[in-house]
């Protein structure tokens, strides 16, 4: 079934926040957090056999018949052509695409470090190079959906990367020597690290909500918090949410009692 757009006004919201799509894709956001807690980027982990397969048919052969539903949440990852601008709804998209790739089995259980840390990790270079290269907008107005402007779940599974760490604190990761030593092993700092890169003046000004963040005592609460604030700031506003696409893998339909 090809996934096509539910949530055509405010009303329709209910809809989306009962539906079985919100439900599944919730449902991954947490297993990967879950999956990453306390793990750095570099770390060893299960790549699973089928990545060339993936990369040259995308699906197993007897899966084939999901491609185009699961293309379209491709498609729509990489920011919107016309507008040129790029924000969490299309992250959610990218997402919800690694979300079916779960669901028809194409990517399993002991894959969960590779999808955050390969797969997710490289989405998020390419999605850097082309908001450098095209100065993209962000979506809605200047970006008050993301973080940092264009993305939210790299801070989220970033955070919980961190959870326990012995030494690094939320405090220190606006620090720019603790940044350049550790963002090859931690995804929060090196997100830090591009938002160093792209703004210029005081951290506080150009990043005030993640400036906050760092007076958190502990990554657990900047985790749990972060989750909360993607639920109401993200999943929550209409403008996101009105692109999203359903189909029979992410569906609109209520989650079963």
């Amino acid at each position: 079934m090809v996934p096509k757009k539910e949530i055509s006004m405010v009303p329709d919201m209910g809809k989306w926040k009962r539906s079985q799509a919100y439900a599944d894709y919730m449902g991954f956001v947490l297993t990967l957090n879950e999956g990453v807690k306390g793990k750095k980027l570099t770390c060893e982990y299960k790549v699973s056999e089928e990545a060339e397969a993936l990369v040259s048919g995308v699906l197993p052969a007897d899966k084939c018949a999901a491609a185009p539903e699961i293309a379209v949440y491709l498609k729509e990852s990489v920011g919107n052509a016309t507008r040129i601008d790029y924000g969490t709804g299309h992250e959610a998209a990218f997402a919800a695409f690694l979300c079916c790739l779960c669901k028809v089995g194409a990517l399993r259980v002991d894959d969960q470090l590779a999808i955050v840390f390969m797969v997710f990790n490289r989405y998020l270079s390419v999605m850097r190079k082309l908001q450098r290269t095209y100065r993209m907008e962000p979506a809605g107005s200047q970006g008050v959906w993301g973080l940092d402007d264009f993305q939210f779940l790299p801070f989220i599974w970033g955070s919980s990367q961190f959870i326990d760490h012995p030494t690094l604190e939320p405090r220190h990761f606006i620090d720019e020597r603790v940044v350049n030593e550790h963002h090859q092993d931690y995804m929060f700092l090196d997100c830090i690290k591009f938002i160093n890169e792209m703004k210029t003046g005081p951290f506080a000004e150009h990043s005030n909500q993640l400036w906050n963040i760092s007076a958190v005592p502990s990554w657990s609460k900047v985790n749990q918090g972060l989750i909360r604030m993607y639920k109401a700031e993200c999943l929550e506003k209409f403008p996101v949410i009105q692109h999203f696409k359903f189909g029979s893998l992410l569906s609109i339909q209520p989650t079963k009692p």
